[in-house]
């Protein structure tokens, strides 16, 4: 088996789920990051830099979950749902559900005829961090990296 073989690289049980991970966790922590430097600033390029990356991290968000459930099944051989495997689960589409929320609310504000800064937006922003975080630590743990 070599590291150069593209065979390699795309089929491999669980390793596309593991290099896709990284792009909506950076893209949802750095929108969030965006927003509160907005709210903070009070500056409006702030909140756009946040749309696109909340954008970027939702769309992503969509195949990480569908190669996340892959590698269970094909890796894990879709062992039972338990301890870290069901918590790793649940905290993941937690997250993806913060993620995909957040970014529906700041698409509705977007849209409306007077856009105004919901509350809403930053505490389920807020909670989907650390849903990502407490997600990406059990997922440290199946893959060995946290051992």
């Amino acid at each position: 088996m070599s590291p150069f073989d593209w065979r390699t690289v795309l089929f491999a049980k669980h390793a596309q789920h593991v290099v896709l991970i990284h792009f909506p966790i950076a893209l949802f922590v750095v929108a969030v990051a965006f927003d509160v430097l907005a709210l903070w600033l009070n500056k409006s390029a702030w909140s756009e830099f946040a749309y696109f990356n909340l954008t970027l991290a939702s769309l992503f968000a969509i195949p990480t979950v569908l190669t996340g459930l892959a590698a269970w099944q094909w890796q894990l051989e879709g062992q039972r749902l338990k301890g870290i495997l069901l918590y790793h689960l649940l905290t993941a589409l937690a997250a993806a559900s913060c993620i995909w929320a957040s970014w529906w609310i700041r698409f509705r504000q977007r849209r409306a005829p007077s856009p105004a800064r919901t509350d809403l937006a930053l505490v389920v922003e807020l909670l989907g961090a650390a849903l990502v975080v407490v997600a990406g630590h059990l997922g440290g743990f199946l893959s060995g990296v946290n051992s």
